[in-house]
């Protein structure tokens, strides 16, 4: 049984409390799902997760408008990474996806939002290229305005539910000033003519992404998200939000390769005692159950300043992805460990986490791109 004693930590309410509980019995009842489709898994994913009302806290509610609550959206992502990181990706993707059209979208484009809120239409992050990935300054791809339409050419790359995305928040080029303050984003639906699929990417725990090909591709000027150039700014908002949950999404992995292990070393029985007897096994048991706790200090922390009104938590977010996703990779190793052949073993869920892990300390800012912006936000 997992541990839910930090959910009486004075950072939660007792709404918190209550999403924890429905959300624990859904995933019970609906986890883990089969992963041999993995485009179809997450289509379903996201249908079952908004009938349930699991969406809800992704994106805006545009009948009652408000600030999206940070820890309930840590809480989700870390219950769901536990029990199915394809979950987890499903949940995540909603948010991030639709993160800008939230936070600066007009009514019009906010008008998505009940779609995606309700699993009725997936939703897409499209800000990496093959030459920008934690450069974001550096990107290529143009939007040039051409009466009231912009024309977008460029590719975009390692994009989450690319191939399978309804709509697409879209960063490009509109040359309003050199670098990080030319850029604006966009809202394209999946539909437009000239976005196509030029290649699905299979990684090592397999999620849907894809590199897309943008071929001037015509979006009238509402589907501008905020005002030209703020592009970079935009994004930087979305990510200052969802980067908490990354290391959330961490700590769910590395509760559940905890509680497995734990589970381990009681039954495995070596030299006549149970594995938990032996002190270098305790040890390890030790520095997993620190890591974990201290992750999850971090990560919410992060949530809570956001959540009491923060205009900007870049250090704490930053603090919290890069501990919480160091520490679960450094946690699920000694979980492999301690569980020998079989924790290499495919289709073991030890295995599976040891695979899920490794890119959450790449995307959404790397482990050492997260160094710089702690050091500069201390020295600053």
């Amino acid at each position: 049984m997992p541990d839910r004693t930090f959910l009486d930590w004075p950072f939660f309410e007792q709404r918190h409390r209550d999403w924890a509980q429905k959300l624990e019995a859904w995933c019970a009842a609906n986890l883990p799902v089969d992963h041999g489709d993995v485009d179809a898994a997450c289509r379903d994913l996201v249908a079952r997760l908004g009938e349930a009302g699991l969406l809800k806290p992704t994106a805006l509610d545009t009948a009652n408008p408000g600030p999206l609550d940070v820890r309930t959206l840590c809480i989700t992502r870390e219950t769901l990474a536990r029990h199915d990181g394809l979950a987890d990706f499903a949940f995540a993707m909603q948010g991030l996806g639709t993160g800008a059209i939230s936070f600066f979208g007009t009514a019009e484009q906010q008008a998505w939002l009940d779609r995606t809120r309700a699993g009725k239409a997936l939703s897409a992050f499209a800000l990496s290229e093959p030459r920008s990935g934690s450069d974001v300054a550096n990107m290529d791809m143009t939007a040039r305005r051409d009466g009231g339409d912009y024309v977008l050419s460029g590719e975009k790359t390692w994009i989450s539910n690319g191939g399978i995305a309804d709509l697409y928040t879209v960063f490009a080029r509109t040359g309003e000033a050199p670098g990080a303050k030319g850029i604006s984003a966009f809202l394209v639906p999946a539909d437009t003519p000239g976005l196509t699929v030029a290649e699905r990417i299979e990684v090592i725990a397999p999620h849907p992404l894809a590199r897309l090909s943008f071929e001037d591709v015509r979006v009238p000027a509402s589907a501008m998200i905020g005002k030209p150039g703020e592009g970079f700014k935009i994004a930087m908002s979305v990510l200052d939000v969802f980067r908490s949950t990354v290391g959330a999404a961490a700590l769910g992995f590395a509760r559940r390769a905890l509680d497995e292990t734990v589970g381990r070393a009681a039954e495995r029985q070596l030299f006549g005692a149970p594995l938990a007897d032996l002190q270098m096994v305790q040890g390890h048991i030790a520095d997993m159950a620190l890591d974990v706790d201290a992750a999850a200090l971090l990560v919410y922390r992060a949530a809570w300043t956001k959540d009491m009104g923060a205009p900007r938590v870049t250090r704490e977010a930053a603090m919290a992805k890069l501990f919480a996703t160091d520490k679960a990779q450094e946690v699920i190793d000694k979980a492999v460990q301690i569980h020998g052949g079989d924790g290499v073993r495919r289709g073991h869920i030890v295995e599976s986490l040891y695979r899920e892990i490794r890119a959450l300390r790449i995307y959404e800012g790397a482990s050492d791109v997260q160094k710089v912006v702690i050091a500069r936000q201390t020295i600053k």
